[in-house]
């Protein structure tokens, strides 16, 4: 049975439901998206979580009366006569945008919906669902818009495959990781600004690995480190097309009666960097490279802790080149963010080439060798993917890469743009072999994409038991009595010579200094008491319960360095 269609049916059930329970509510869209559904509600009331049981009831009542799922063709005016009698007024909103083309409707029992389909025979074919949260959600997305209610569910063709997912969904939820806050990751507050993150220390020093990560492996491949500004002048906006393509996600202020954009991109700083000096053909390509934070007025009602967020930053690249590099360009970005998923502990990836959107910048010919270069290189690569017609950026086609975590949820973290359209509007040049002007062509890309996001998936990814090299603390130096405190911090004076090490300096037991720090999911843990300091050694605890003994330090050094050498 075909999945999509499957949820397709099960939340028109669910919209039947909810009109039964609640005769005044009034209904907006209702699809079926990966792994589940949603249908947006307008209640008069406020629907509570508590509440999807009984509307969970009543959909299996209908499920039982087997109604056949009917399609209905209708003429524009027919509709709005039929959606305008039940006083559906998104329904009617939808219709009126329609043009003169046949309108389906599809009727189960006494419910009627506006919908292509298609649909299952009969609502008795849909055996295995579960409806799983409630959420706000604008009318069509937009924060102008009337807020509803979002009910979201998942349907299955089996029970076990039903099971499977709930427990993938209750494990998502353990390891939400919202809850880096109480570990001090990260805050977020209302004093702050929405979607705006305040580092704690084990936060900012996770980020800082990452970037020295980062800047060591770009600067292995030839790239060269850039900065811009926060803010620049609109004119630049302008130029590039943000301004009139991108301006709702942007902030704007005045400075000097002149208006001022704060950036929500890296890509016009580096244009400029390029463009200060004549560049020849046998410097190409040059790759720039920047940790650069961006900001987007990202709407409130999508906004989720690191995951989406409006300021963040970005391991954002810009490489300048001749259409006869780009292939080997892009293969070699390619292969770059595989090496870099590798080592964060990814191997599973999906790909996607998204194609020039309906509002674009730039000419059709230049859009054709983009696509075409791009699919060149995931072909050469004998890389599988899908196309998605329309989804490219509107200065160039691209492709996405997802990464599979460890509960096998896909997340879209590399990107690789192709752009013949930014280098004409800042009239960049390189100067050939014979003397003349060529026009270059720009590769925006990302490996990581937003550092804040990809720390939000490295901690789910491992529950925040995060590997050894990528831990804030990697050892933690407990004293069994007080006085053993004093070897304790000798100890971390002598291992943080090339280990990040702290000591656990509370009046507590030993029992209750252990938990803590399995609580906080501390690789190492080195338990000293009287023995271990009058021997110089330590009783080495590892992360999950696992006890090494007792050993020498620096036969315990020895084996947290192999650990961080292999990326474990």
């Amino acid at each position: 049975m075909d999945l999509n269609v499957l949820r397709h049916s099960t939340s028109h059930i669910l919209a039947q439901a909810v009109k039964s329970l609640y005769p005044g509510v009034k209904l907006g869209i209702g699809p079926s998206i990966e792994n589940g559904f949603y249908y947006d509600f307008d209640f008069k009331e406020p629907l509570r979580q508590d509440d999807l049981s009984r509307v969970e009831e009543k959909m299996k009542e209908i499920i039982k009366k087997e109604y056949k799922f009917e399609r209905e063709a209708l003429s524009k005016e027919e509709a709005l006569k039929l959606f305008k009698g039940l006083k559906e007024a998104y329904k009617l909103e939808l219709i009126e945008e329609l043009g003169d083309e046949e309108i389906s409707v599809y009727k189960n029992g006494d419910f009627v919906d506006l919908c292509k389909g298609p649909h299952l025979e009969s609502t008795g074919q849909i055996k295995h669902f579960k409806l799983l949260s409630v959420a706000g959600a604008y009318w069509r997305g937009n924060e102008k818009n009337a807020q509803l209610t979002r009910i979201y569910g998942t349907a299955f063709d089996t029970k076990s495959e039903l099971k499977e997912h709930l427990k993938r969904v209750e494990e998502a939820k353990k390891r939400d990781h919202r809850k880096g806050a109480s570990l001090g990751y990260f805050s977020m507050h209302q004093e702050v600004g929405p979607g705006l993150v305040v580092y704690h220390p084990k936060g900012a020093l996770l980020r800082n690995i990452i970037e020295d990560y980062l800047k060591k492996e770009h600067l292995a491949r030839d790239y060269q480190m850039v900065l811009g500004p926060h803010i620049m002048k609109s004119d630049i906006w302008k130029t590039s097309g943000h301004y009139e393509f991108y301006r709702e996600n942007m902030y704007f202020f005045e400075i000097d009666g002149q208006e001022y954009a704060v950036k929500p991109m890296n890509c016009p700083a580096h244009i400029l960097v390029y463009a200060a000096r004549i560049r020849s053909y046998n410097e190409l390509p040059i790759r720039f490279f920047e940790l650069g934070t961006v900001y987007r007025h990202e709407k409130s009602g999508v906004l989720h802790g690191l995951m989406r967020a409006r300021g963040f930053t970005q391991d954002d690249s810009h490489i300048f080149c001749t259409k006869e590099h780009l292939r080997d360009e892009i293969t070699g970005v390619i292969d770059f963010v595989k090496s870099t998923m590798k080592d964060f502990g990814f191997s599973q990836y999906e790909y996607e080439l998204s194609t020039r959107p309906k509002e674009y910048i730039g000419n059709l010919e230049d859009w054709e060798a983009a696509e075409t270069a791009l699919k060149s290189s995931l072909d050469s690569e004998g890389e599988k993917y899908e196309v998605n017609e329309g989804e490219g950026a509107f200065y160039g086609p691209k492709i996405d890469i997802k990464i599979k975590d460890s509960l096998g949820r896909p997340w879209q973290c590399a990107t690789i743009q192709c752009d013949f359209a930014l280098p004409e509007r800042f009239n960049l040049a390189y100067i050939g072999s014979d003397g003349k002007k060529y026009r270059p062509v720009m590769l925006h890309r990302v490996i990581l994409g937003s550092l804040e996001r990809f720390i939000g998936i490295l901690l789910e990814h491992y529950d925040f038991a995060l590997p050894v090299w990528l831990a804030p603390a990697q050892v933690r130096i407990l004293a069994v009595t007080s006085r053993a405190e004093d070897y304790a911090l000798s100890l971390k004076a002598e291992l943080r010579g090339g280990l990040r090490v702290d000591v656990d300096p509370r009046n507590e037991t030993l029992g209750s200094k252990i938990r803590r720090a399995q609580e906080e999911k501390i690789p190492y843990m080195c338990i000293v008491g009287d023995k271990e300091k009058e021997a110089r050694k330590v009783s080495v605890r590892k992360r999950g319960n696992e006890q090494l003994g007792v050993m020498t330090v620096e036969d315990f050094k020895k084996i947290v360095m192999e650990d961080i050498r292999n990326k474990s």
